[in-house]
């Protein structure tokens, strides 16, 4: 799926912008949602309660801080000798990011992970099941 064809999914979202620690300090600092592409594919769709420092931690955390950090650097690991954060970080520079305030980014994140499943999100939820009717 391409970026052109999420559509209404990313409606309301950031214009794509490289994923850089320069793009990160310009996030806002609000609960939001955030989606990392690779070329026209979503690769990670993320959570927080401020978009700035989640951004900026995906490129200067550990692994431990961070589920695309870790992600990332397992697949890099596969590839060659352990990848450092500077790696992680240079590897995500290719990749651009978009955002976009929400009062309920849980909520999003999961209608997203559902609709997209992003390679690099550990987890995709489950659907609901339908609210009991006999309750």
């Amino acid at each position: 799926m391409t970026e052109i064809a999420y559509g209404d999914l990313l409606a309301g979202f950031t214009p794509a912008l490289p994923y850089t620690m320069d793009t990160a300090e310009s996030a806002p600092r609000a609960a939001g949602v955030h989606v990392v592409l690779a070329g026209d594919t979503v690769i990670y769709v993320g959570r927080t309660g401020n978009l700035r420092d989640r951004l900026r931690q995906h490129l200067t955390g550990n692994r431990g801080s961070s589920v695309l950090h870790d992600q990332i650097g397992q697949e890099l690991d596969r590839t060659g000798p352990v990848a450092t954060a500077s790696d992680i970080a240079h590897w995500l520079n290719r990749c651009v990011v978009r955002w976009k305030e929400a009062e309920n980014p849980e909520a999003e994140k999961e209608a997203l992970v559902l609709a997209l499943t992003p390679r690099f999100n550990r987890q995709v939820p489950r659907p609901r099941p339908a609210a009991d009717q006999n309750g």
